[in-house]
């Protein structure tokens, strides 16, 4: 599977998204027995060249998920890359004798290795320090959506107050938020390709003729979901651990190891070790969940 995996297009801030969605939508779909047969091959025998067909064939679907996590602002390569390797898991483990398509599957896998990534790359995710703050950055997609205003840049004065009213918070920290998580997204009516005739949208590219409006709420829904497990997996930190980590990773700016020695009257080294601990708390606590979650979805 290793060699399955090096064979594939690798996105690279030096390629560009557009080249690497050009590459990835030259693999053909495939068609349900086919899909089938292929798995069979992998299951049955070990069949690379099989695993690759079936890899290459839903790198779209990979790029298409990791397109909803901008709002992270991580870089988008490594995101997409991310969302492969969950891919790859996902073809590793796929069982085709339950019925299910592949692509119904590795959505799971592939949100959860991006959800990893994200964990990994914390001190990257610039979130607010207070309750209110973390509340609404975990929910606010959520309650865009229950508004149908997941499309819109600076929300209408009426949902501002409305979300603020239903999350308890501001409406300057609505306003100020909103732009934090989307105003770094790439636009997905951006052209690629030539001008002209030939030329198309990121989102014509990036289509799942599968997806009806259903699913695509399911899916956010599901995204919201993970945002939320990641504040809950925080509940294992006791008072001390969470306020080093909030300080230490999930500000604008690092408090130092000197300033937290001070205001903890304990050494520097001390408070990197604590620091440590919680954060290796914390990844463990989200991968139990997530391992949790996975297992009741699959179910």
């Amino acid at each position: 599977m290793a060699a399955t995996y090096s064979n594939l297009p690798a996105p690279s801030p030096e390629q560009g998204l557009n080249r690497y969605l050009q590459e990835i939508r030259k693999f053909p779909m495939l068609e349900p027995e086919e899909e089938y047969m292929l798995a069979k091959r992998w299951v049955d025998h070990e069949d690379a060249g099989a695993a690759h067909r079936l890899v290459t064939s839903h790198l779209r679907l990979a790029a298409k998920i990791a397109m909803g996590y901008r709002g992270y602002g991580l870089p988008q390569a490594e995101v997409i890359s991310e969302a492969n390797v969950g891919l790859m898991q996902a073809v590793k483990k796929f069982d085709p004798e339950k019925g299910f398509r592949l692509a119904t599957y590795a959505m799971w896998w592939i949100r959860a290795s991006i959800q990893e990534y994200v964990l990994r790359s914390w001190s990257m995710v610039k979130l607010g320090t207070t309750s209110g703050q973390k509340k609404l950055f975990f929910n606010l997609r959520k309650a865009k959506a229950r508004l149908g205003a997941l499309e819109e840049g600076d929300l209408r004065p009426e949902n501002v107050r409305q979300i603020a009213t239903d999350l308890g918070v501001t409406e300057d920290e609505v306003v100020s938020m909103n732009r934090r998580m989307s105003g770094g997204d790439a636009s997905l009516n951006a052209m690629v390709g030539t001008e002209g005739d030939s030329a198309t949208q990121w989102q014509d590219w990036l289509e799942d003729e599968g997806a009806d409006q259903a699913t695509d709420y399911e899916e956010r829904d599901e995204l919201d979901a993970r945002r939320e497990m990641m504040a809950e997996a925080m509940s294992v930190l006791n008072e001390r651990e969470r306020d080093i980590l909030v300080q230490r990773r999930l500000q604008d700016e690092a408090v130092t190891l000197e300033e937290l020695s001070g205001q903890y009257e304990v050494s520097r080294e001390r408070i990197r070790q604590i620091e440590v601990r919680a954060f290796e708390k914390l990844q463990k606590r989200m991968q139990e969940l997530a391992k949790e979650r996975g297992m009741m979805e699959r179910a």
